[in-house]
């Protein structure tokens, strides 16, 4: 089965500045070490019944100043087919935002850029600058990579107005959101999971367990993946690693067959057409075409990787 990973990250620390992945910068990580080190596409090893068929290469912080410089890096060193997905800080002013974004658009694998909102999204989200950027955005067929804690209501609510606003730019949910574990948190995340989930310009990718809980059960992890399928449907939902990150629990091989439920039997009775919904049952086996759309047609799609 072809695998499309569309959430890893390479390091290059001979060539990259990475700061934090420097012992003395946050984010204070116990277990840093593990990943503080260069990652190219030869660690992304994956053995039968998988296959890597290519990768999506979301920014990882090699150069914050010049972000067309990790991008230049991947281009000159990368063999499988990947887009990337730059850094590209949705605040700065007009002028030097479409300066930025022009030099990132000289590169043929560029698709979209992420700027990290997390728990500053609703400032970053209300700045003035904002809206018109991720309109220019749109304007020039580029997606958005969304980070921020779908619990955080008063930031989805703008966000939202911003989607109603902007109803033409492609955007996705990293780290499904971000869930937590059963309390009020995971409730707010639910009740936003859905509203988001009516923009259909909307996707979501299904990553970064590993940053909220690295103890988390498989069965959680299905859990939440089940949820956004019932939400989103399967046409609108990504599977992924987060490779390194994802080392803290698990090798790359592992994290693939955790995510897509290889461990179970394949249900094929199941019409292709006929909806999914496992939020009731987070164990039931995901037909083949389901996994086929979760683990390479909507990346394909999405990432374009049929230009």
């Amino acid at each position: 089965m072809n695998i499309i990973d569309p959430h890893l990250h390479l390091f290059d620390l001979s060539q990259g500045n990475y700061s934090w992945l420097k012992p003395e910068c946050p984010p204070f990580w116990s277990d840093k070490s593990v990943i503080a080190k260069s990652f190219s596409e030869q660690n992304l090893t994956l053995t039968a019944p998988l296959t890597l068929a290519g990768f999506v290469h979301i920014e990882a912080g090699f150069d914050n100043e010049q972000p067309w410089r990790e991008i230049a890096w991947l281009e000159n060193t990368c063999h499988l087919p990947f887009r990337s997905i730059a850094l590209l800080d949705i605040t700065l002013p007009q002028a030097l935002f479409l300066q930025q974004l022009n030099t990132l658009m000289t590169y043929k694998s560029l698709v979209g850029v992420r700027y990290i909102l997390d728990d500053d999204a609703l400032s970053i989200l209300t700045h003035k600058y904002s809206q018109n950027n991720l309109a220019t955005l749109a304007a020039k067929n580029l997606s958005f990579e969304l980070q921020m804690p779908l619990h955080d209501t008063s930031a989805v609510d703008f966000l939202l107005a911003m989607l109603s606003a902007t109803p033409e730019l492609m955007v996705c949910i990293n780290h499904a959101g971000s869930p937590l574990m059963e309390d009020e948190n995971y409730s707010h995340w639910l009740h936003n999971l859905k509203r988001i989930a009516a923009f259909n310009n909307v996707y979501i990718k299904c990553s970064g367990y590993e940053m909220l809980k690295k103890d988390h059960s498989i069965n959680w992890q299905h859990k939440i993946t089940s949820q956004c399928i019932e939400y989103f449907s399967v046409k609108r939902v990504m599977l992924a690693s987060n490779f390194p990150l994802s080392l803290w629990q698990c090798s790359y091989q592992e994290t693939w067959l955790n995510n897509t439920f290889l461990s179970a039997p394949l249900s094929t009775s199941r019409p292709a057409s006929q909806p999914t919904s496992l939020s009731k049952n987070p164990n039931k086996a995901l037909s083949h075409h389901d996994i086929e759309l979760l683990c390479y047609q909507n990346a394909y799609r999405f990432y374009k990787f049929n230009r």
